[in-house]
């Protein structure tokens, strides 16, 4: 990789303010979601992310700066301690106290324990010196595993979801589309609310880098409106017509829920404007369980009924006259 200040187009005197502005801006100027058509913005977004990957890490970048570690990251050959010479005096391989010279001047150590001279101890010995550091803390920070550790991970893949609340409930996957052309099937969680965001690890991009872990897919989820129902919380509201005639004697009335036709029942004498509660008929919740639908009448008259002018009529002679 290039020169990760180029890269970023800053200069090696550059504050963390300025090298998190560069990468924020490339980032979104060459973000893959928002350049489906040109081939080459995946590769310059990936570039961008992997010099953040050492200028935005404070410990990274000052190796980088002392030349202990080159722009992929990965450690640069320091040489051998004590000189150039792997098999002179301080060398991996050379004498120290009590060594012997043998012909052709190569030297070992003297000892009567045979575990000096097995190969996992010579090697060890070797990166030791070359590439400094010893046992667990070169597995966490240095030598190969430490530049497999930080290997570039892939970018993230954003996309908004517009989802029915007929969704919300049926335990059903729904198909979420990516700018890049990716689709994904998903299944909701329980308690999904309107705005927020489903991350699914491992579904973005791949990693550039051999060895580093793919991105993300963040999806955005969105209620769409309802013809019906309206939404407070995890608890659902809506209107039912009640014909006169149930108002007034009572009886049986359907209601329409995210799961289908209920009957409710609507005791006699009920006004307009009387709610009536449906527990479990609302949205899911984080715990697993429903919220409520909270139904509330309108009685409708019958449209025509002649009778019935005539009845309203008559007790209308009957009242006094007002005033």
């Amino acid at each position: 990789m290039r020169d990760p200040y180029s890269v970023l187009g800053v200069a090696k005197s550059a504050s963390e303010k300025e090298i998190k502005s560069a990468f924020r801006k490339l980032a979104k100027k060459y973000h893959p979601d928002a350049n489906s058509n040109d081939s080459t913005a995946a590769a310059r977004f990936n570039e961008a992310n992997q010099a953040y990957e050492i200028l935005g890490d404070k410990e990274k970048r000052a190796q980088f700066d002392r030349g202990e570690i080159d722009a992929d990251g990965k450690p640069k050959f320091q040489g051998f301690p004590g000189g150039g010479d792997p098999f002179g005096a301080g060398g991996p391989f050379g004498g120290g106290g009590g060594a012997r010279s043998r012909p052709g001047g190569f030297e070992f150590r003297s000892s009567t324990n045979a575990e000096d001279f097995d190969a996992d101890s010579i090697f060890s010995s070797f990166f030791d010196g070359a590439f400094g550091g010893s046992g667990a803390k070169r597995a966490s920070r240095g030598g190969f595993s430490g530049a497999r550790a930080g290997a570039t991970k892939g970018a993230d893949i954003t996309a908004e979801l517009t989802i029915d609340l007929e969704d919300v409930v049926s335990g059903e996957k729904v198909e979420v589309g990516f700018a890049s052309g990716k689709k994904l099937a998903i299944r909701l969680p329980a308690g999904v609310e309107d705005g927020k965001q489903i991350r699914l690890k491992g579904q973005g991009q791949p990693a550039p880098l051999a060895g580093g872990q793919p991105g993300d897919a963040l999806i955005t989820i969105r209620f769409a409106p309802h013809a019906r129902f309206k939404v407070e919380g995890r608890d659902l509201r809506c209107n039912v017509s009640v014909p006169l005639r149930q108002a007034v004697l009572g009886g049986r009335v359907e209601v329409e829920t995210l799961d289908g036709r209920v009957a409710l029942n609507v005791p006699a004498w009920s006004n307009s404007g009387k709610t009536f509660r449906l527990r479990g008929k609302g949205l899911t919740t984080k715990a697993g369980g429903r919220g409520d639908l909270f139904v509330q009448m309108q009685i409708i008259l019958p449209e025509g009924d002649r009778e019935l002018e005539a009845l309203m009529r008559e007790r209308a002679a009957k009242e006094p006259a007002a005033g």
